[in-house]
């Protein structure tokens, strides 16, 4: 008589460490981005934009997942990676003439060397002082942004060019949400191998254990600087990506307010979960447009005194997100990851989920 196993088993630490756990989610994580190829047929420009948002977020928010989530080193300066990768990109495109096929990767090294050179304090501090010296570079690199007119033009920005690649243009959003599209799988699944391999196993005993991972053999120096360099890497695409949809950066738009945004990304979604990445992500990209349609609908049936509300909609968007972070933290610290890993054991077992 044969037996139909139930549940799944791993035998050997090959199977425990693929990249999709089961089948089904492979088959459901390609069946995704087959879906998402046809989006520019059926979205408008409004919903790409959104799209488009979360795919270029979605890759500088992984990269502070990787170092802060993954690897336990707290980074308060973000979004000045995310922006020097921006000015990065137009200044190699504009002043080399190099295609922005290619300056979008060579930004992200650019980039990665500042995050290294950021990094080196993380070997000798942790916690709150790791915490103030980040934020201590992200002043800095707005003070470099303010000041480098060379570089990022000033207080007056600087232009960035369409991403093109042997004549074909990426000028609109059907067409650039192709381009944020693909840069998202390629750095979700490099960032998932990462995870898999020796240093990758290495980010997580750190941020575990430190102490018990150096009594292992791991350079605790080499990978917390490691940590920063990845971070600032993802960091730099993503700016270089974020860049060139808009085709104009301003230093007005790297402030510690979109650090603290990226942080809460990675709250919501999961700390320390790829996936979880993204889910934060389109929350915190989502919640804002869902409260502008709130507050229409309010203004419209005048609901609540609606009508008042439309001159402080801005100020409700940013309360929102701030209370959600809360929310999360008091209620579901763990993010959305794992309410989402619940809901699937839930089903698997059912209906013996108790």
């Amino acid at each position: 008589m044969s037996m139909i196993p139930a549940g799944q088993f791993k035998t050997d630490y090959r199977k425990d460490t693929t990249i999709f756990p089961t089948p089904m989610s492979r088959n459901v994580c390609i069946a995704s981005v087959i879906a998402l190829l046809f989006a520019p047929l059926v979205l408008d420009a409004y919903y790409l934009n959104l799209l488009i948002q979360i795919g270029y977020y979605g890759i500088a928010a992984l990269g502070l997942n990787l170092l802060t989530g993954f690897t336990g080193q707290i980074s308060l300066g973000h979004s000045a990676f995310f922006g020097f990768g921006a000015f990065a990109s137009a200044w190699i495109n504009s002043t080399t003439g190099i295609p922005v096929f290619f300056s979008i990767p060579l930004a992200g090294l650019m980039t990665t060397a500042v995050g290294l050179i950021v990094g080196v304090p993380a070997a000798r501090i942790k916690g709150l002082y790791l915490a103030i010296a980040t934020f201590a570079a992200q002043f800095i690199l707005q003070d470099f942004f303010a000041r480098a007119s060379w570089f990022s033009g000033g207080s007056a920005g600087a232009l960035a060019n369409p991403f093109e690649i042997f004549g074909w243009v990426a000028d609109t959003d059907e067409r650039y949400f192709y381009v944020v599209l693909a840069y998202l799988v390629v750095m979700y699944l490099f960032a998932t191998n990462l995870l898999r391999t020796r240093d990758g196993r290495a980010f997580v005993a750190v941020r575990d254990h430190y102490l018990s991972a150096e009594i292992m053999g791991i350079n605790l120096t080499k990978y917390r600087i490691l940590s920063f360099g990845v971070s600032a890497f993802y960091a730099g695409i993503g700016g270089a990506l974020y860049g060139h949809y808009l085709g104009f950066v301003s230093v007005e738009e790297f402030t510690i307010l979109l650090s603290i945004t990226f942080i809460g990304m990675i709250i919501i979604g999961g700390m320390g979960s790829v996936m979880g990445t993204l889910m934060g992500v389109a929350f915190m990209v989502l919640l804002p447009e869902l409260m502008e349609g709130l507050g229409g609908i309010l203004a419209e049936t005048n609901w609540f005194g609606g009508r008042a509300l439309v001159s402080s909609i801005a100020y409700i968007k940013e309360a929102a997100i701030g209370l959600a972070i809360v929310l999360f933290l008091i209620f579901e610290p763990d993010g959305l990851a794992h309410r989402w890993r619940q809901i699937k054991a839930y089903w698997k077992l059912y209906p013996f989920s108790y």
